[in-house]
């Protein structure tokens, strides 16, 4: 199960205990055509014994969409990824779905992997030139396991679950014109605040077009008619819209007519009732790429430069892996994937008197990343920090 501002490598090869582990694994692939058969039936698809680190599960009820992979000699969760995803970079994604893996260095022959196909995110041919061709060091893998690592990701699913992002017309006007759901009640009538793995109840069913399998991201409002924290303008004064922030992950399990069933797959806060649900779209992880241009002073671009103005939770300052709002978005220029500087610019007495005169100069804090965009804001996850990032803090291109 991957944790929040938290990022792990991808699995290494599937180690072998045993001679026996090894005719496991082929066992499991020989078998693998006949369970995703019955998996699409809806039958339970039941797991060979075998030896393995983890508490892997002994029977899957898998959802529609999704198939099973028989660990076998030599897999990675990278290949996985690459395989059943098309982008190797996709293996959290995988991860996240077979929680009771607990470290994704090690996955066993035998060991089963929960696929689910409609996460394909990308092809090779989508991917950055310079990374394209990685492929694992086997060679190294079993003189040190420890040695073989993945490029790190700049953006993952566990950024995407929690991201916060500003709605210039309102909540109320967005999760409409979005066709949002509502989480209505929950299975236990005694809990208020709902994690993973628990059953919701949602308000659309299959008149509202939901089927088994949809999957929804869960919305919660956090602050209302949001006021810009330095305005220097009358505009800048007036309400910017209103901060939401995605908080989990549900799919449906069963699709009554008017309501459906669903499982909480992923909770980075508690869900509650009342909570929004809107359709989920497969986001794609980005490999990290940082910028060498960050000598001091840091030149500012001269189109102007963006403002941090929200932080999660309202924080005064954000670290590395955390995710800020700053107040410039699409019609400035700003794409998803600019990778920004953050500068403290600062003023300084040269001459002191009635009448001081000042320096100005910038000093570099960090470096973020645009993950998303709106119009006139765009959320970013900082990717490295010198020192804490503060509200009022520039981010320059």
């Amino acid at each position: 199960m991957l944790e929040p501002k938290r990022q792990r490598p991808a699995g290494l090869c599937a180690r072998i205990l045993t001679p026996a582990l090894a005719l496991l694994g082929a066992m499991g692939a020989n078998s693998l055509t006949a369970q995703e058969t019955l998996a699409q039936a809806g039958a339970a698809v039941k797991v060979e014994a075998h030896q393995s680190k983890w508490e892997y599960p002994k029977e899957l009820n898998l959802p529609e969409g999704s198939k099973v992979h028989m660990v076998q000699k030599g897999d990675t969760l990278w290949d996985l990824a690459n395989k059943y995803l098309g982008n190797p970079y996709a293996w959290p994604q995988i991860w996240e779905l077979n929680q009771w893996v607990k470290d994704p260095h090690w996955i066993y022959p035998g060991d089963p992997i929960v696929i689910d196909q409609a996460r394909a995110v990308a092809t090779d041919k989508s991917l950055p030139e310079e990374v394209a061709g990685l492929q694992p060091d086997r060679s190294a893998i079993h003189a040190d396991p420890s040695a073989v690592r993945r490029p790190e990701l700049a953006f993952s699913y566990q950024d995407f679950v929690q991201l916060p992002y500003l709605a210039t017309e309102g909540a109320d006007a967005h999760y409409k014109k979005l066709g949002a759901f509502e989480l209505v009640d929950n299975r236990r009538e005694d809990r208020h605040i709902l994690g993973e793995g628990e059953q919701i109840y949602l308000n659309g069913g299959v008149n509202q077009g939901v089927k088994v399998g949809d999957r929804f991201v869960v919305l919660r409002t956090l602050a209302r008619g949001f006021k810009h924290p330095f305005p220097s303008s009358k505009d800048d004064k007036k309400p910017m819209g209103d901060i939401i922030q995605q908080i989990g992950v549900v799919r449906v399990t069963v699709s009554h007519e008017k309501g459906s069933v669903a499982v909480i797959e992923r909770a980075m806060d508690g869900l509650e009732v009342g909570s929004h649900l809107v359709r989920f779209e497969e986001p794609a992880n980005m490999v990290l790429q940082l910028r060498t241009d960050t000598q001091d002073p840091v030149k500012l671009d001269p189109r102007g430069t963006a403002t941090v103005i929200y932080s999660r939770d309202g924080h005064e300052q954000a670290g590395a892996g955390e995710l800020v709002i700053v107040d410039k978005g699409e019609r400035d220029g700003l794409t998803v994937g600019d990778v920004l500087l953050s500068v403290r610019i600062r003023d300084f007495e040269v001459k002191p008197g009635k009448k001081p005169e000042t320096q100005r100069t910038t000093h570099y804090v960090g470096q973020v990343i645009v993950v998303r965009l709106g119009e006139r804001t765009a959320t970013c996850r900082v990717l490295r920090t010198t020192e804490e990032l503060r509200i009022g803090d520039s981010v320059t291109r």
